[in-house]
């Protein structure tokens, strides 16, 4: 026995040589980038990369949209007398002075025009017929009806223009407002804001749930998402309508749509997050803010955004939104079902796909066994 008490610790002292050996040694290339993908570095890297592109992007889609908002598309009611010469030319001056953006709608009179204004299927209402004669054209007038709560954006270029093509081709020209904006939101800019805020705090409050409530279960998740969404719009609207007086709501209705619109941003990250993990807020920022947002029409109307954002605005949460919203403060009775199943669209899909991959949430809480009596 004792003779083998020096070889054991020979080997006892090989082993530590050769433990000290390995820290010593240099790391291979493939070791340390195995090291790297595991320190807290990497993330932080492309983190750096990927708020350098968002800001971009931020920065050029809003500018893209609204910086310089251009007529592509307006459509526009006419009420014309078949023999109105100056009617006709007055009418083609405004087609070019607004480079043919005009979609023009024949009417035969003038009740018909003013209710699509109502049902918001044409922006404005040139009347070429209400001035009399064309004996010579001397007591000949146009008309032009805009309505600036279809629009403040495109209600303004419509006055700057008329006026001007008017006194080019020899034609007077009344311009009204027949539908205004309310006194405290002049440049219709508030439903905007209140929309784009139940979509921000709408997955900004998807995210604390993950982080500060992360325990939550599934259906406890959805719960706490209608509820904050219930409140947080209530809040919202009483702010703006009861405190500030800046726009008068459909009490109701609107704290209803902005209550779906909080669900459903909220419920859009949730369900990114089931399926992305901890990148969610890529693909959220991206739908709702660099492309839901400048889409919307609320700070700019959609005849005067690029036609493809125009269109791909009224299929996302933020452009129904302002559409549902719109229409309830300023042409209530002709409410249309789109926006809601555009917003009900969202909120169905978004909850159906965490529901079923559920089990992918980085969050919920397993129960443990009760305790033997």
């Amino acid at each position: 026995m004792p003779d083998h008490e020096p070889d054991q610790q020979e080997q006892q002292q090989r082993e530590a040589q050769g433990a000290h050996g390995a820290h010593g040694r240099v790391p291979t290339r493939s070791e340390r980038w195995d090291a790297f993908k595991k320190s807290p570095f990497l993330p932080a890297i492309v983190l750096v990369f990927i708020l350098a592109a968002a800001a971009g992007l931020f920065a050029g889609s809003y500018t893209y949209s609204m910086a310089n908002p251009t007529p592509h598309h307006i459509p526009t009611a006419v009420v014309d007398a078949p023999d109105s010469k100056r009617g006709k030319a007055f009418l083609g001056g405004m087609e070019k002075a607004l480079n043919a953006s005009l979609e023009v709608r024949r009417y035969d009179n003038r009740a018909a025009a003013l209710r699509d204004v109502e049902e918001q299927k044409v922006f404005a209402v040139l009347d070429v017929a209400r001035g009399g004669g064309d004996g010579g054209g001397g007591g000949e007038k146009v008309t032009l009806d805009v309505s600036g709560a279809s629009g403040a954006s495109v209600a303004q270029v419509l006055a700057e223009t008329a006026p001007k093509v008017g006194e080019k081709v020899g034609v007077p020209v009344a311009v009204k407002d027949i539908k205004p904006l309310q006194e405290g939101d002049p440049r219709g800019l508030a439903i905007f804001y209140i929309s784009l805020a139940a979509v921000i705090i709408g997955f900004v409050g998807a995210i604390q749930l993950s982080v500060h409530a992360r325990g939550l279960n599934p259906a406890e998740r959805i719960g706490f998402t209608v509820l904050y969404a219930l409140l947080g719009a209530f809040v919202i609207a009483a702010v703006v309508d009861w405190w500030l007086g800046a726009v008068r709501l459909p009490f109701v209705e609107s704290w209803l749509i902005l209550a779906l619109t909080m669900f459903a941003s909220g419920m859009v990250f949730t369900m990114f997050n089931t399926m992305f993990g901890r990148w969610a807020m890529l693909p959220t920022w991206g739908l709702m803010v660099l492309l839901g947002n400048p889409s919307s029409g609320g700070a700019v109307s959609w005849p005067l955004l690029p036609s493809v954002l125009g269109h791909i605005g009224q299929w996302l949460p933020p452009g129904a939104s302002v559409n549902a919203q719109h229409t309830a403060v300023y042409f209530g009775g002709h409410q249309h079902a789109f926006p809601f199943l555009v917003l009900g669209g969202w909120a169905l899909l978004s909850s159906a796909v965490f529901w079923v991959w559920r089990h992918r949430h980085p969050g919920g809480r397993t129960s443990s066994p009760a305790h033997a009596g």
